[in-house]
């Protein structure tokens, strides 16, 4: 997987292996492009979806239900049994004007040019640092992605009895996640007065043997060494002591459009999000994007493979001279 790309030049260059990414990649092969690559900062493609244990993945694009880690293969798989070439460990560093890319590889740094570019780099949940969640920093305390790479990549656990923070559709992709690990989740907080998923999932949480207290926010992390509670408000303003043996901070997802930001594409500074016209392109219009990066809120990755089709059609007619 480490060995040099075959070309430096390119019709289309992905950055990003996730659902986005792959669906765009295989639309273009199959529409004859063929000089495409599918550039990947992990060991393995797939995206996200490698991480999560759970169903339902794969009903829209296959017409069978898939654990995450099943999906991801299957994807990436179709691809490769397309010839697409995929570069793993090949984080882009840069966006340069008109398509030129600077990436980091195993042999070193290099950089290619590609007459257009997708950008489908997906999103971030908010990290603790980003919260303003007062404490220290003990031993205990993570995101869902991190959590769910530990249980699923790695076989280890960061915690016994955590409280979980948010209730979006990730928050219960995590409580499942920690079923299936032995981890038995004290409490789920949600600041708002509602839970932000559709009803009939917020009462897993209660099927889960999980509590959900609502109007209630987390003020504290305490602990030296390892996490052993939390002060939280409710709507009242009164606080009170959770025990509990980590944090497991879930959702408030951004784009992850770091790349944009440091790049000389515009950037909509309300969302982070690259700013685009009506055909996906960015101010640039060597650079497309499509999946996560795009817009909020978070799309699944059913939506997000047919996002990127979306975007490999409009390369398509791009690159034939057929757009704007």
């Amino acid at each position: 997987m480490n060995d040099k790309l075959r070309s430096e030049t390119w019709d289309v260059a992905i950055i990003g292996g996730g659902p986005a990414g792959l669906s765009a990649a295989i639309t273009l092969k199959k529409a004859g492009i063929n000089n495409i690559v599918v550039l990947d900062r992990e060991n393995e493609a797939g995206g996200v979806p490698r991480h999560c244990g759970h169903p339902p993945f794969g009903i829209r694009e296959f017409g069978r239900i898939l654990t995450g880690p099943a999906y991801a293969k299957r994807i990436a798989e179709t691809a490769r049994q397309l010839n697409i070439e995929i570069a793993l460990q090949s984080s882009v560093t840069s966006l340069k004007p008109e398509g030129k890319l600077s990436i980091l590889r195993p042999e070193g740094e290099i950089e290619l040019q590609a007459k257009r570019v997708l950008i489908a780099t997906g999103t971030r949940e908010t990290p603790r640092s980003a919260r303003f969640v007062s404490g220290g920093r003990p031993l205990g305390i993570c995101n869902t992605g991190a959590l769910q790479a530990m249980v699923y990549l790695k076989n280890t656990i960061p915690f016994k009895r955590p409280v979980v923070i948010g209730t979006e559709i990730v928050s219960f992709s995590a409580l499942f996640t920690c079923k299936r690990a032995g981890i038995k989740p004290v409490a789920l907080l949600e600041e708002e007065s509602k839970a932000s998923v559709f009803w009939p999932i917020q009462y897993s949480a209660g099927i889960l043997g999980v509590s959900l207290y609502r109007q209630t926010g987390i003020v504290e992390i305490l602990g030296k060494e390892r996490v052993t509670g939390v002060r939280v408000s409710d709507g009242n303003g009164q606080e009170r002591l959770i025990e509990c043996d980590g944090v497991l901070f879930t959702g408030k997802f951004v784009p992850e459009a770091g790349l944009v930001h440091m790049s000389h594409l515009k950037s909509d500074p309300a969302t982070g999000a690259p700013i685009l016209d009506q055909y996906g392109r960015c101010s640039d219009k060597a650079y497309y994007a499509a999946g996560n990066i795009i817009k909020n809120p978070v799309k699944v990755a059913g939506t997000c493979w047919q996002n990127g089709k979306i975007a490999a059609t409009k390369i398509e007619k791009d690159l034939a001279g057929q757009l704007d």
